[in-house]
């Protein structure tokens, strides 16, 4: 039997991304044991995963700071006789436990994020798709030796999340149930919200239509809350739901509304079809939701798209015209029209 240890610490949606290849991989080894590193809150991601997926948290802020703290969890981690490591992050954090475990005698392999690949891409010199990065993450297993087939459907299988942990909060499911994530880390990434409210507006005027929406800091529950308290059969989820919880909702839901962000990768996770707006970064990057079909991403074709692998940098035209040229229209008749499921 190998044990292995799994590193991905950041951020929500790369460390979701992981779950279709850590399940699979190990349904096809059930005599390995696989231990998933990761934050503590992320832990729900993999509570539905086989019996041989642990999973480990990591206190980046607090026990595990800085080089100390990464030595002080190797300690800690080393008393479990690891066989290999595999390096699904591959920033100076987990290069600093490979360093240690290899130094220890341990195989470890690191993922290939295709950097020079993706820098073509931005700079306009080459426009095709990439390898995805669950296709990523897979490879480092087979580097260590797996054989890996990624054959994963939903965190909760072939069926939804146990409706009566949300039952109290959401009501019984009459009628067809949205979800709406409007925001994302970067503004490149971030439709207008004026657009995105115009989008609840008609949506929730409709007769059997509820609205679920999705965020999380406390600037984003103030504008949902605003929204949730316009439009009539609007709820506010975030603040008031739990990881575990939201997965059961998004499950539930018909589609998902959502940015290049976190919430496209969960709902994903669950087999929930997405509707994604795409701004300054691209479905060719490869971090386009598992198993979603390309013909949810609604998106403009500029000369200039895509001018950022994850949206942080500023717009080279200053318009920001990839995500203003965007219609709200458009973005209803893909939510009325589009291909409610996922790839099977």
């Amino acid at each position: 039997m190998a044990n292995i240890l799994i590193l991905r610490f950041s951020a929500i949606g790369d460390v979701a991304m992981t779950v279709p290849v850590v399940d699979s991989l190990a349904r096809a080894h059930p005599d390995n044991r696989f231990t998933v590193v990761s934050q503590p809150f992320l832990s729900p991601l993999f509570a539905h995963c086989p019996d041989n997926v642990l999973f480990e948290g990591i206190d980046l802020k607090g026990t595990h700071k800085g080089i100390a703290g990464i030595f002080r969890f190797y300690k800690k981690m080393r008393q479990n006789r690891y066989d290999a490591v595999a390096d699904l992050h591959d920033v100076l954090r987990t290069k600093l436990l490979r360093f240690f475990f290899r130094c220890n005698g341990l195989k470890v392999r690191h993922i290939d994020k295709g950097r020079p690949e993706k820098r073509r891409l931005v700079t306009g010199k080459k426009k095709q798709q990439l390898k995805t990065s669950v296709e990523r993450y897979a490879d480092v297993f087979r580097a260590l030796g797996f054989t890996v087939n990624v054959d994963f459907h939903s965190v909760f299988g072939t069926g939804k999340g146990d409706f009566a942990k949300i039952e109290e909060f959401a009501g019984a499911k009459t009628g067809k149930w949205i979800g709406i994530a409007p925001f994302a880390k970067h503004t490149g990434k971030i439709y207008p919200l004026e657009r995105t409210e115009q989008v609840v507006a008609q949506l929730a005027g409709r007769a059997n239509t509820t609205l679920f929406l999705f965020g999380g800091g406390e600037h984003e529950k103030q504008t949902l809350e605003n929204w949730a308290g316009k439009y009539p059969n609007t709820i506010r989820v975030a603040g008031k739901l739990k990881l575990a919880e939201e997965l059961v909702l998004i499950s539930h839901l018909d589609v998902m509304l959502s940015m290049d962000s976190a919430n496209m990768h969960i709902a994903s996770l669950t087999a929930t079809p997405v509707v994604s707006v795409w701004g300054a970064t691209h479905p060719y990057t490869g971090f386009y939701g598992y198993r979603q079909l390309p013909t949810n991403a609604v998106q403009v074709d500029l000369p200039c798209r895509p001018c950022s692998v994850y949206g942080n940098k500023p717009c080279r035209r200053k318009d920001y015209a990839c995500l203003m040229q965007i219609p709200q229209e458009r973005v209803i008749e893909t939510i009325n029209t589009g291909d409610t499921v996922v790839i099977q």
